[in-house]
């Protein structure tokens, strides 16, 4: 399928223009995610529309606290990524197509198929997930249109590194993302990601100007992006320029692809993320990968009332009908 976003530049030359880093393309060449290809001059997606995973998970497990807490979403994925993630939770699909000889792998699906099976199993939305949607654009559209016209929820777990113009196309159709924000510097983001910081800054402020639910993880890695000033400094940029309401889920890093040179995330490190998001005013954080911390939980931002109590991505009890406190009547963030 030809891509929607991109650019002729002459000589059989083109511009992507999905994500940030506007690869230019040769003949017969790919863009970094490695499902793009110039085959003549014309961009072609070589995922649409062949999925390598489509499952039903709790909406809990995106992570999204805030989207019909305790629900099912159908969550989709083809391979490919614009991030090269030396840490990357999923690079058997993210990183397949260059650790595979190019290969491309997946089921023929249709939007149509997609949704239809969503419904099938009872599903409130569909997750564009386990990689970054952005790579699966034409495909994810396509889906997020019929889907929202079906009653359902569309939800992107991303990277954030979309351009501005792939945001405005999809941007009626998404109710709900998950961000990760996977450091607070840019020499993180160049040297583990191959990518930049600021975009990812940019486009969290422009979902959240477009009234998209934003919620915000953050993988904590020993020694990497876990000093004390840094996440100070990303607790105090989600408070004061995306807002004290936003959720922030800092989450255990396990070692995992081609890093396995540390532990896992010490808990008293998680522990003390969780006191810089509060220190900084925001009203709801969470700690994730451990299960049965009362971090899972979510708390009244007004009177500190339970509202949710969770065990690993499962709801156990559910107090506020219609997002409403049952004890000072305060409305909490999102969607219910």
């Amino acid at each position: 399928m030809e891509t929607l976003i991109y650019e002729k530049l002459g000589k059989k030359i083109v511009k992507c223009s999905i994500c940030r880093h506007f690869c230019v393309i040769r003949e017969g060449e790919r863009g970094i995610c490695g499902v793009r290809e110039n085959k003549g001059g014309r961009l072609l997606s070589l995922v649409y529309p062949k999925l390598i995973a489509a499952s039903v998970d709790p909406i809990e497990k995106k992570p999204l606290f805030h989207l019909k807490p305790g629900s099912f979403s159908y969550s989709i994925a083809t391979v490919g990524c614009n991030f090269k993630c030396s840490f990357c939770q999923n690079s058997n699909i993210a990183q397949m197509p260059q650790n595979y000889n190019s290969m491309i792998p997946g089921e023929n699906l249709s939007p149509e198929s997609i949704v239809k099976q969503a419904i099938i199993k009872d599903c409130k939305s569909i997750s564009y997930t386990y990689t970054e949607p952005t790579v699966f654009f034409e495909l994810a559209l396509k889906t997020a249109k019929l889907a929202k016209k079906q009653g359902l929820f569309n939800v992107f777990v991303t990277n954030g590194y979309m351009s501005q113009k792939a945001l405005e196309m999809v941007a009626p159709y998404l109710d709900a993302v998950n961000v990760d924000l996977k450091a607070f510097n840019e020499r993180f983001y160049k040297t583990y990601c191959k990518a930049k910081l600021e975009p990812v800054k940019e486009n969290i402020k422009i979902m959240k100007d477009m009234g998209i639910l934003v919620e915000i993880t953050t993988l904590l890695i020993p020694g990497l992006n876990d000093d004390k000033n840094e996440i100070c400094a990303m607790a105090d940029y989600i408070a004061n320029d995306l807002g004290k309401q936003t959720p922030w889920h800092i989450s255990r890093f396990h070692p995992s692809y081609l890093m396995n040179d540390r532990p896992a995330t010490p808990v008293s490190s998680l522990e003390k993320a969780y006191a810089a998001g509060k220190a900084a005013g925001l009203s709801y954080v969470y700690i994730g990968n451990v299960p049965g911390q009362s971090s899972e939980n979510t708390y009244c931002s007004s009177c500190n009332e339970l509202l949710v109590r969770r065990y690993a991505f499962q709801v156990e009890t559910y107090y506020n009908e219609n997002g409403k406190c049952p004890k000072c009547s305060t409305i909490a963030y999102g969607i219910y």
